[in-house]
């Protein structure tokens, strides 16, 4: 009994071993690649293989052999889950593609924020299609190996005729998660073994591509709510892409990484070191008007067997999560990959941006409330700018000193305009006045309050920030005070009552009243000015963040305080300088008659 028992697991050995290794000549196991890598193995002359891709019902393979799809293949769906500190992962073996993506950390009004966005189908990322643009993903259902908590691996064999003889194939598909980066690592490799020597399908071997959008939800896509923008980054300079809306935007040029940014969050696409065609498209399609979708393009092989590693980031635009990939303090060991330039920021004013958001950061951490640390920013900012703005007041008042001589010369000369220059050249120098002395403060504080402007607009820890609860939750949304959707105020659009809006309103025209010089109230054109542009920018910031708006009302009211400061002083100061003295009227004297 003992001798048939040990014979028989000697045969069941010798079973086993026999099939792994029939197994591994007829499929060999696709070797991961090292990063950069984009490898080709060459086979045997054959014919190059012509594939068919799998069916998109999923149907069971058996039912249509011609099709293209081994036996082996699952019957039913299977969904795997990963979850890491920063997101949980929801995979499908139906073409072995990302069906979900969401940030455990950061919440929009229904939840998580979930990266991948549905149209009328549910959203399918990493689709590997064979061919072009123009091919169909394929969704064949793959065989799972679950290699570890943060490791999943979907492969699916595939068979087609040439030349009479069966050729086959294998796609496997490996998604390597990291526990604290929202980077993660998809590996596709295409292997033939000897049965081709090429794989070439329209001169492409397969295209990868994500879509049909990036999330969070969003209600408008523009400039008020979110927004989606196309970039490349080549040689260290990052583009922007301009996407056409009727057809795919094709980039021939090997990139660094390209990207799909949103206000607040991203998906950058790094490659390896093959030379892909990439593409952006935002085509309308079924249940998802505006879309953003991501294509690379594999070139044909002139082997049977790739290894393509491909690096993803899904997340936000911060610079505490972007930043690793600069000094290598990451787990793939990048460095110099400048993702941070994926940050919206006032071009050549970002340094200051940088600052302005480094100071709201500490108000922050004195005040936790958001709210408060602007208004804080944007006193200190003042009191810093006060020598300017009063010297700015100073002229003006000068200004308005010198104004009847000025328009007696203009009266005088007004025939002769270069005679009229040269006077009031002349008079300038005699007085000691600069004209554009007035200007100048003005203009130098503008290139502040851009910066000021964009840091409120677009800065991520707005995001979610309370101010006043119940009244403002979100300072980087609109606030509301009546929802009375789904009426909308016709020609507007609006379904929203806002407070803040009306404030801005009554500030700047209070800003206008107060600023307001004596020579210009009864000036037709600046009246309208005071009047008109206010009222044209309440429509036009009336959806803009309440973050926004707080600066911009803030700095409406301390502008106000500080003139009527100024008023004063420059008041209580002339009326302690004594007149200066008419000048002596000499009578011309006479001739004498010789």
């Amino acid at each position: 009994m003992e001798k048939r028992t040990l014979l028989a697991v000697v045969l069941s050995v010798a079973v086993i071993m026999g099939f792994y290794y029939v197994q591994n000549t007829l499929y060999r196991p696709a070797a991961p690649a090292a990063a950069g890598e984009g490898r080709q193995e060459e086979a045997p002359p054959a014919s190059s293989l012509v594939l068919q891709p799998a069916r998109p019902d999923g149907t069971a393979p058996e039912e249509r052999a011609d099709e293209g799809v081994l036996a082996e293949g699952p019957r039913e769906e299977q969904r795997i889950t990963v979850d890491t500190p920063l997101v949980t992962a929801v995979l499908t073996n139906a073409g072995g593609d990302l069906v979900s993506y969401k940030l455990k950390e950061h919440r929009d009004q229904e939840g998580l924020v979930e990266m991948i966005l549905s149209g009328a189908a549910e959203g399918h990322a990493f689709t590997v299609a064979f061919g072009g643009l123009e091919a169909k993903p394929v969704s064949a259902l793959f065989h799972v190996n679950r290699r570890d908590d943060y490791t999943v691996e979907f492969y699916r064999d595939f068979e087609v005729r040439v030349q009479g003889e069966t050729a086959r194939f294998r796609l496997t598909k490996r998604y390597d998660f990291r526990p604290e980066e929202y980077m993660f690592e998809l590996t596709v490799t295409l292997d033939g073994g000897h049965s081709v020597s090429s794989v070439n399908f329209g001169g492409a071997a397969y295209t990868l591509a994500f879509g049909p959008q990036i999330g969070p939800k969003f209600e408008q896509l523009d400039q008020r709510y979110d927004y989606r923008q196309y970039y490349t980054f080549t040689n260290g300079k990052r583009k922007q892409e301009k996407v056409n809306e009727r057809a795919p935007t094709l980039i021939n040029s090997r990139i660094s990484w390209a990207a799909i940014a949103g206000k607040y969050f991203t998906f950058i696409a790094i490659p390896d070191a093959t030379q892909y065609e990439t593409a952006f498209s935002v085509t309308p399609e079924a249940g998802m008007p505006q879309p953003s979708r991501f294509y690379m393009i594999r070139p044909a092989l002139k082997g049977s067997r790739t290894v393509d590693t491909f690096r993803f980031y899904l997340g936000p635009k911060t610079q505490k999560d972007l930043g690793i990939y600069d000094n290598g303090n990451n787990s793939f060991k990048l460095r110099e990959m400048q993702l941070i330039k994926i940050l919206t920021t006032s071009g050549i004013l970002g340094p200051v941006e940088a600052i302005f958001k480094w100071l709201l950061m500490i108000f922050y951490r004195v005040i936790p409330n958001y709210g408060v640390a602007i208004m804080l920013l944007t006193l200190l900012v003042k009191l810093l700018m006060f020598p300017l703005t009063k010297k700015s007041s100073e002229a003006t008042l000068r200004m308005q000193a010198l104004s009847p001589k000025i328009k007696d010369l203009q009266t005088k000369y007004k025939d002769n305009p270069a005679k009229l220059n040269a006077e009031m050249a002349e008079f300038y120098k005699k007085e000691g006045y600069n004209p554009v002395s007035g200007c100048l403060p003005m203009l130098l504080q503008l290139p502040l309050f851009i910066a000021m402007y964009n840091l409120f607009n677009n800065h991520f820890d707005l995001r979610g920030a309370m101010f006043i609860p119940g009244w403002i939750p979100d300072l980087s949304l609109p606030e509301t005070v009546w929802n009375f959707a789904p009426f909308r105020i016709p020609l507007l659009g609006w379904s929203d009552l806002r407070l803040l809006p009306f404030i801005y309103l009554g500030s700047q025209l209070l800003y206008g009243k107060v600023t307001q010089t004596p020579d210009q109230q009864g000036n037709a054109q600046m009246k309208m000015m005071l009047y008109a542009m206010p009222a044209v920018f309440f429509f036009v910031l009336y959806n803009v963040p309440s973050g926004l708006l707080l600066y911009w009302i803030m700095s409406n009211l301390l502008t106000m305080v500080q003139q009527v400061g100024i008023n004063k002083y420059l008041a209580k100061r002339r009326a302690h300088t004594p007149a200066a003295a008419p000048e002596p009227v000499i009578a011309p004297r006479k001739k004498r008659k010789r």
